[in-house]
Order: C-alpha cells, then sequence, then structure tokens
C-alpha cells in the first residue's frame, strides 16, 4: 500500500490517560481545579446559550452507559461515560470516559480526550465552585462520606477553592479510607480516619457522601444532620440510586444543575415532581440566593450535566497548545476533491 501521509485537515488532537497525567502534574492539580472550576463557573454564567437536554442514558442491571451532549451554538462537545458500580470486584474502573469538541461551523471535531481522569477533576471542581456559593462562612472542615476514586479529587478541591483544612474520612470498606488517607498524606490537609459516618460529621460544615452502590441507601438519616452544614450529595446519580434520607430532604435547601435530569436520578427523585428546588446557575448569576441564614441546610444534589463536561473540554483545548502532551490522530478523511472519496480510497490500494 502507497504511503499517503494524511494532510493537517485529518489531524484531530487526542489527549490520552498518560499525557492527561502529564497535563495534570504540568499545571499541578490544585492550579488545575481552580481553573476548571473558573470555567465551569463561566459557562454556567451564559446557561442560556447551551442546548441542554438530559443525558441519554442506556440501562441495564450492571450499569449505565451515557451520552451527554450540548453546544453554545459555536463548538459542540460530548461526553461517552458508564457507570458500573460492580467493576472494582473484577479491577476494573466503575466509571470510565472519553469526550469530544466539534466545531459547529463545519462539523470537524478539534479535540479528542480522555475523561475517565478529567471526569473526576472536573466533578470534585463543580463541587467545590457550588460550595463556594452555598457553604457556611469559614467552613473549613469536610466530612469525606464513601472513599472511592472520586474522594481525594473532592477533598483537594474543597482545599484549593474554598480554604478546607480538615477532611474526616469514612467508607464501609476500612481499606478505602486506609487508601484515601495515604493518597492524601503531605498535600497539606488534616486528615482523619473515622469509624462511622456519623464520626466523619463531627464538627464538620461541609459533607460530601459518595458512594456508588446502585441502590435506594441511607447514608445519611434525618437525625444525622444538623442545622448550618452543606451537604454535597454527588453519589445518587441515576435513577433507583439515592443516598439521603427524605427527611433531610424537606429540610434542606435544595439546589440542582438541570432540574429536567436531577429529578429522575439525583437525591430528588425520591420527592414530588413538582418540589421547589434552584437551579445554580441562577445563584452565581446574582438572580437567585444561595445560602441565607447561618442555620440553613444547604444541598447540592449534583448528578453532573454536560455543561461541566464541556467546560473541562474546553479547559484541556485551551491548556495543550503550548506542550506536547497531546498526539495527532489520523482521524478525518480529506480527499483531494471532497467527491471523491471513492478515489482516495482507490489511490490508497496496495
Amino acid at each position: 500500500m502507497p504511503h499517503i501521509p494524511p494532510s493537517d485537515k485529518a489531524l484531530v488532537p487526542f489527549v490520552s490517560v498518560e499525557n492527561m497525567m502529564k497535563l495534570v502534574h504540568h499545571i499541578g492539580i490544585e492550579p488545575m481545579l481552580r481553573g476548571l472550576a473558573e470555567y465551569i463557573e463561566q459557562d454556567f454564567r451564559r446557561w442560556d446559550l447551551f442546548d441542554k437536554t438530559p443525558r441519554i442514558a442506556s440501562h441495564s442491571a450492571e450499569g449505565v452507559i451515557e451520552l451527554m451532549p450540548t453546544s453554545d451554538g459555536e463548538v459542540y462537545g460530548f461526553k461517552y461515560v458508564n457507570g458500573h458500580p460492580k467493576n472494582t470486584s473484577a479491577g476494573l474502573q466503575t466509571v470510565t470516559a472519553f469526550g469530544l469538541l466539534a466545531n459547529v461551523g463545519n462539523g470537524y471535531p478539534v479535540l479528542l480526550s480522555e475523561m475517565t481522569v478529567l471526569t473526576a477533576l472536573r466533578t470534585a471542581a463543580t463541587s467545590a465552585m457550588v460550595a463556594k456559593y452555598l457553604a457556611p462562612k469559614g467552613a473549613d472542615t469536610m466530612a469525606m462520606i464513601g472513599n472511592g476514586a472520586q474522594s481525594e479529587f473532592q477533598s483537594l478541591a474543597m482545599k484549593a477553592i474554598c480554604g478546607v483544612k480538615s477532611v474526616r474520612l469514612w467508607d464501609i470498606d476500612p481499606a478505602a479510607t486506609r487508601k484515601a488517607a495515604h493518597n492524601l498524606k503531605g498535600l497539606g490537609l488534616d486528615v482523619h480516619l473515622c469509624s462511622s459516618a456519623e464520626d466523619a460529621m463531627e464538627g464538620a460544615q461541609i459533607i460530601t457522601t459518595c458512594t456508588a452502590d446502585k441502590q435506594y441507601a441511607t447514608i445519611l438519616t434525618d437525625n444525622m444532620v444538623g442545622a448550618g452544614v452543606h451537604i454535597n450529595a454527588i453519589g445518587g446519580d441515576c435513577p433507583g440510586k439515592t443516598e439521603l434520607a427524605p427527611g433531610v430532604l424537606h429540610r434542606a435547601e435544595i439546589f440542582v444543575e438541570y432540574p429536567e435530569q436531577t429529578r429522575i436520578e439525583g437525591e430528588i427523585q425520591q420527592l414530588a415532581p413538582d418540589h421547589p428546588v434552584t437551579q445554580i446557575w441562577e445563584v452565581i448569576n446574582g438572580s437567585k440566593p444561595g445560602r441565607s441564614s447561618a442555620g440553613q441546610i444547604t444541598l447540592f444534589d449534583s448528578v453532573g450535566f454536560a455543561i461541566e463536561d464541556f467546560s473541562a473540554l474546553r479547559y484541556i483545548r485551551d491548556h495543550i497548545g503550548s506542550t506536547d502532551l497531546y498526539l495527532e490522530l489520523d482521524l478525518l478523511a480529506d480527499p483531494d476533491d471532497p467527491r471523491d472519496l471513492f478515489g482516495m480510497l482507490n489511490r490508497a490500494a496496495p
């Protein structure tokens, strides 16, 4: 077969897992978390420009596979992501993902990227960006209930963006707690290993729940939650999967990304379809209040939304140009004559 090198139009930048990890270390994980939060906040401020739809999900007994698309009218983006809680028992990740940005004007992709690592970063950045608006003033202690793959990212994001100094770890599996504590050692947080969820919540002003089982669970009962805390609920993210007792929801002021998706997938799937919630973009824009009193319980019922992934991919696109931390994939056919795709194929014959 004759060697026909690809043209520039055929090449699409691709960020592999290896290069994503190198980029995180090149930028620094805390500066990158702050940068991602800034990009997400910027896009939430222009919320009205985006196409918005609940993610397209294919559910099975084992888990879920989802597509998350959006566009701001100039750039289109989507993420492919799965959630399979039993994967860890087989040595596999619970969540894997990749994503793409494309030029709306001509439909050509401009970036393809791994998003397993990037999703962990953007989820944590979103949590901390929201906590900046909703957490009690001066909050410096966080309970991290569920110490799986997301826990270290959440802890560092709350430190980098909200000034959290101490994290209290608990998981039903003590090995997961030991793992998280080991990974966070020397990163500037005061880390406590706790014996129960109640123990973890002692003195915490921010409570993050992030468990994996696909079931209606009660990680926080009503009597566990006192006044004046902010709950960052990120584990309940599909139909039939929750973490909070209904009583907690009825006592809290609830903030969400996109109600049409959260009512299907979030903690509020347990409530009436018309239960009042506030969209977090309205708080960021100043059109709705966030925390209104010291004793209020605020709840961010976070399920993840496509605009956050769009923001994260936009951040990567803007930060790889001055590095060599990407590959150029020969992804697009580019015949000399756009109408002669078959001729291009013929010329490549051996």
